[in-house]
């Protein structure tokens, strides 16, 4: 992690979860972190309950990386007044259970999910690979993806409810990494592209009626965070696969 000594990451959804996590233990690497998320108290909060030397390199950001002119906004203000950004996290996504495909009036649920989880992560990586690029810096973005991005989890006869557009949210991003190496190889960069894909993570995403099933920790999926990002100038991990042992997907 040497060569990212007070470099700048971007961690987006970084007010709770995996993104916190990741959050902390950037921080704890020595890199400065600006951290986008909705809930701006709560990102407060956690700069507050660090110590005084890892505040002063925590840049919280009110973003919702739905809107295009808030995720423009904050690389805007990352560019001016921390130099432009070396490492993004595209870490913010949601789930909503219990509204089919099928459930009539079902477009708001469908559209928030496919714009936060899918467009979400093209205005985030966007800005984040043209400010590399410009600066013709050799930077790192990394997309929490998920299993449900590789296969559909049947939820027939379980009992718990399906997560409708969410698993086709998750296959765009799998086919947007693959998209992303070859279009970052084309512009002419050495920037890398990683997907990381966790089964179950205890996050405030997931409903009571799976925290008994086998489970990852916020923590896990930060771990592996580091270690892609930590891997020498031209090893690339496109894809990297965590699952808690017994996991039944």
């Amino acid at each position: 992690m040497e060569r990212w000594q007070n470099k700048v990451a971007v961690v987006t959804g970084a007010s709770s979860g995996i993104g916190a996590a990741v959050v902390k233990d950037l921080l704890e690497a020595g890199l400065i972190v600006a951290g986008l998320a909705r809930r701006y108290e709560r990102m407060t909060a956690l700069r507050n309950s660090l110590p005084a030397e890892q505040q002063s390199r925590l840049h919280p950001i009110r973003c919702d990386v739905s809107n295009e002119e808030d995720v423009k906004q904050a690389f805007g203000w990352i560019e001016n007044n921390l130099g432009g950004t070396d490492i993004l996290v595209n870490n913010a996504g949601i789930a909503k259970g219990g509204v089919c495909l099928i459930t009539p009036d079902n477009t708001a649920p469908i559209r928030e999910i496919i714009e936060t989880n899918v467009m979400g992560v093209v205005y985030c990586t966007r800005e984040a690979f043209n400010s590399m690029k410009s600066r013709n810096f050799d930077g790192h973005i990394v997309i929490v993806n998920s299993i449900a991005g590789h296969q559909v989890w049947n939820f027939m006869n379980t009992g718990l409810s399906s997560l409708n557009i969410y698993a086709p949210s998750k296959f765009a991003v799998t086919a947007m990494t693959e998209t992303y190496r070859q279009e970052f190889a084309n512009a002419g960069t050495k920037v890398k592209i990683t997907s990381i894909s966790p089964g179950l993570v205890d996050t405030e995403i997931i409903s009571d009626k799976m925290r008994d099933k086998p489970i990852l920790q916020p923590e896990d999926i930060s771990n592996a965070i580091l270690f892609a990002i930590s891997t020498p100038p031209h090893v690339q991990i496109h894809e990297l696969t965590i699952k808690p042992v017994g996991e039944a997907w």
